[in-house]
């Protein structure tokens, strides 16, 4: 069970979990060419299989540890803006940073998303409604 599935509160449903891009996968794959490298390269494996970035219906939530954990997470109703960022070899490869940022100074980084127009859109179609 993931820390995303434990930590779901009463009626809360996770609305789209977001993937990191092929292109994180580079260093490792370079580490692992290094054959004295290989437990880094395992290491680094790791973390991007333990990473988590999803939205729920009530929060946004960024896990990253293997062993340790460290969550950023951002309720709904606190998020004030949401950033792109690409660079060129992201808009060829359709890969980005999503930057969440809520009241005060708090902020989410999804780094090197998967499609990041589709995930601010994801994000921003479960957004309470302003009043």
């Amino acid at each position: 069970m993931t820390y995303l599935e434990k930590s779901l509160s009463t009626g809360e449903v996770v609305v789209a979990v977001f993937e990191r891009h092929w292109v994180t996968l580079l260093p490792v794959i370079g580490w692992a060419l290094l054959v004295v490298t290989i437990p880094v390269a395992i290491y680094q494996y790791l973390q991007l299989r333990f990473l988590e970035q999803a939205v729920t219906n009530k929060r946004l939530v960024h896990k990253v540890g293997i062993i340790s954990r460290r969550t950023s997470e951002m309720k709904l109703s606190a998020i004030e803006t949401i950033d792109m960022e690409q660079s060129i070899l992201g808009r060829l490869l359709d890969y980005g940073y999503v930057r969440i940022t809520g009241r005060g100074t708090s902020s989410v980084i999804l780094a090197c998303v998967k499609d990041p127009i589709g995930v601010k859109r994801t994000i921003e179609g479960v957004l309470p409604a302003p009043p």
